[in-house]
């Protein structure tokens, strides 16, 4: 396979190297473009006010192109400019940390693999509920399995999978599940604190509630050392609420 590589943590994250070194150890033919750092929690943004600076890095036999942009300018850059041709399969990730329930939305990584997706690839955004993990190596052969065994003609157009893998060390998560995206949002809150001379700023925290979490969605199912599979798309027309709301807006628009 024809692979092309991204992430949102940098193109010197242990997550990304770790899927580099196990698809091309398979043979596969891998591309990387990641951003040159982390970009975490960036969205689908895009760099239009500024130029977008590329690096070649190589080292430890490791190779890539760096971007001084977002995971979306990576993904842009690599179909539109760097490539022949369109990859087989594009990977976004390992991330540190879960992109699970609302992450999704907010997550530079899950909307890297969303612009793939968008332009027609078969796209897929991997995890993990750790934000410090020391070796990704088992996780990064298990997406090659997948990877290799999944029959990528029956995701839909325009879908993309997220996985998640538990904090657990690979050999004691309970399985797979196939689920859905947590709906619960988080419980936000700021710390605030002071600068060196005394001026206060703010650092944003949250938390996701549990006690309100279904037990069947991704968040609940990770923290139970699954390994979570959700199938997302990005069509976002509610046609439920527009049957609901013809009426009303007939009637304001009289």
């Amino acid at each position: 396979m024809e692979i092309l590589l991204t992430n949102d943590d940098g193109i010197h994250a242990m997550g990304l190297k770790s899927l580099f070194h196990a698809f091309t150890g398979a043979g596969n033919r891998v591309h990387v473009v990641a951003p040159v750092t982390e970009q975490s929690a960036v969205g689908h943004s895009l760099t239009i006010f500024s130029p977008v600076r590329v690096k070649e890095i190589r080292e430890d036999g490791f190779r890539g192109m760096a971007l001084s942009g977002t995971p979306v300018d990576c993904v842009k850059w690599a179909m539109h400019f760097h490539l022949q041709k369109k990859p087989d399969l594009i990977i976004s990730g390992i991330n540190s940390g879960a992109n699970v329930g609302i992450d999704v939305l907010y997550s530079g990584t899950v909307s890297a693999a969303t612009e793939g997706a968008l332009a027609g690839v078969p796209s897929m955004a991997v995890s993990i509920d750790e934000f410090r993990p020391l070796d990704l190596s088992p996780q990064a052969d298990w997406v090659l399995r997948f990877a290799e065994r999944f029959d990528w003609t029956r995701l839909p157009c325009q879908n993309i999978l997220n996985l998640n893998f538990p904090s657990c060390d690979l050999k004691d998560a309970r399985g797979v599940r196939l689920c859905p995206q947590t709906t619960v949002v988080y419980k936000d809150y700021y710390n605030i604190r002071k600068d060196p001379r005394g001026n206060p700023y703010y650092w944003l925290g949250g938390e996701i509630p549990m006690h309100r979490v279904d037990p069947g969605a991704d968040r609940a199912l990770l923290s139970q050392n699954y390994i979570t599979l959700t199938p997302l798309q990005f069509e976002l027309t509610n046609h439920a609420a527009m049957n609901e709301l013809q009426e009303a807006v007939q009637s304001a628009s009289i």
